[in-house]
């Protein structure tokens, strides 16, 4: 039976059409033939269903990959049988970054296997060579077929598992293309049925598209347990791993990483990366506290507001949300007085990070209104708070947290909401001011 299926969403249709009628992109459907090919896999025999209150409740033992910052992003390691999607552009450094994970595993805990569908493996042998990477349990497949993948699974019993990438890897049973939908679907659901039936931790290399997500259906990222997306740009020296899902652990935790010419290298304090550059007695610069997961971050915001010789004029960030600089520029026009309608405004995160909590706001207002008015915040100040479109300063989450990040990085003044002062403790050396709108915190700041 031929069918004609999206690309994009996986929509299917009996006959071609120009546009999908579910997604509204054009010419994504691809011809693919069904055959009668096999099925799903036959489910286990003499499985039942049981009392939630009768399974075993142990809490899960997690192998530790031999770096930390990934392990922080897992929730403290691997778990038994899960399957884990690591997506990113390409040369971001997933495949470096996972054969130093399974060289770790390799040299502590037993064989893993390494299945490589993109390269051969005298190509895998000599990025090897270049990372440093000999361990003897460390099994190198160059295969595309899925069936003979499953079959060396089998027989090697690995103890972790890598699939670089799944958009490479065919079922025979379909005779579309490797990486269409069909394919996709059929390879990844099969290789999660493996996982789970023998306990193996695989890891799935995914494709992205131009926008930065997966490449595929939506339904690969719900099928696993754990989805990873590997950011940075190659012009930069730094990469963040960050989990926007995970059934094990949570999905605000991310890890930075540094690529140097032996490999990836984890960044055991990124505020201080992010900060190491930072100029001082420079107008259009502040600094806030961001929380990811568990972890305080110190990024620089920079901000620069310069009359434009354009009718419309423009509008750029790099690391924040584009709407989000609107709002804060319409409140400072309307609560402040600061005029910017015929400026050219331009907000950039510093170091390649990405700031999207509200918490931020303050600080972006500070670094706008800095520039704008060409004064200087003072360098030792970090500022932090969410702004509201009647210009208050809204309280923030773990404040004292924040608070206590930049004392340990050097800071000895705190702009913070007046309804978070409560939630914060005396910190040696720390100045914490509360404000209550917007025009007290530039005041205070300039």
């Amino acid at each position: 039976m031929t069918l004609y299926v999206c690309q994009n969403c996986g929509y299917q249709s009996a006959k071609w059409l120009g546009k999908c009628p579910d997604c509204s992109a054009w010419n994504s459907l691809v011809e693919e033939v069904r055959g009668k090919g096999k099925g799903p896999s036959a489910p286990l025999s003499g499985v039942a269903p049981v009392p939630i209150c009768d399974v075993a409740g142990e809490a899960e033992e997690r192998l530790p990959c031999g770096i930390s910052e990934f392990d922080r992003v897992l929730g403290g390691g691997l778990v038994a049988g899960s399957v884990i999607l690591i997506g990113g552009d390409p040369g971001i450094g997933k495949s470096t970054l996972l054969l130093q994970v399974m060289d770790h595993l390799a040299r502590t805990v037993g064989p893993v296997l390494y299945v490589s569908g993109e390269e051969s493996a005298r190509q895998a042998r000599l990025r090897g060579e270049r990372l440093g990477i000999r361990a003897k349990e460390l099994l190198i497949l160059a295969e595309t077929a899925l069936e003979t993948v499953l079959a060396q699974i089998g027989a090697v019993a690995p103890r972790a598992v890598v699939i670089d990438s799944i958009q490479t890897m065919y079922a025979p049973g379909l005779e579309s293309a490797p990486g269409s939908v069909s394919q996709v679907r059929e390879c990844a659901g099969r290789l999660m049925v493996a996982a789970k039936r023998s306990a193996i931790p695989t890891f799935i290399v995914g494709h992205v598209t131009k926008d930065g997500s997966i490449a595929g259906p939506r339904v690969l990222e719900h099928m696993v347990d754990t989805v990873l997306y590997f950011e940075g740009d190659r012009g930069h020296a730094f990469r963040i791993l960050r989990a926007v899902k995970n059934r094990f652990g949570s999905t605000n935790e991310i890890g930075v990483f540094e690529m140097k010419e032996g490999g990836l290298c984890e960044v055991r304090n990124p505020s201080e990366i992010f900060l190491s550059e930072r100029p001082l007695g420079v107008s259009g610069s502040a600094v806030v506290t961001t929380i990811e997961g568990s972890r305080p971050l110190l990024v620089e915001l920079q901000a620069l507001v310069t009359p434009s010789s354009l009718g419309v004029p423009r509008r750029t960030t790099l690391g924040v949300d584009a709407n989000r600089l609107a709002l804060l520029v319409a409140v400072l026009d309307k609560k402040v007085g600061l005029h910017m309608a015929g400026q050219d405004i331009f907000l950039n995160a510093a170091g390649g990070a990405r700031v999207s909590e509200p918490a931020a706001d303050l600080g972006m207002v500070a670094a706008l209104a800095s520039s704008h008015l060409d004064k200087v915040i003072d360098p030792q100040t970090v500022v932090v708070g969410e702004v509201g479109l009647a210009g208050e300063v809204r309280a923030i989450t773990q404040p004292e947290t924040r608070v206590r990040e930049a004392a340990k990085l050097g800071f000895t003044r705190a702009v913070i909401p007046a309804g978070s002062l409560k939630q914060v403790t005396a910190v040696e050396g720390m100045e914490v001011i509360g404000v209550k709108s917007v025009e007290e915190a530039l005041d205070r700041l300039l």
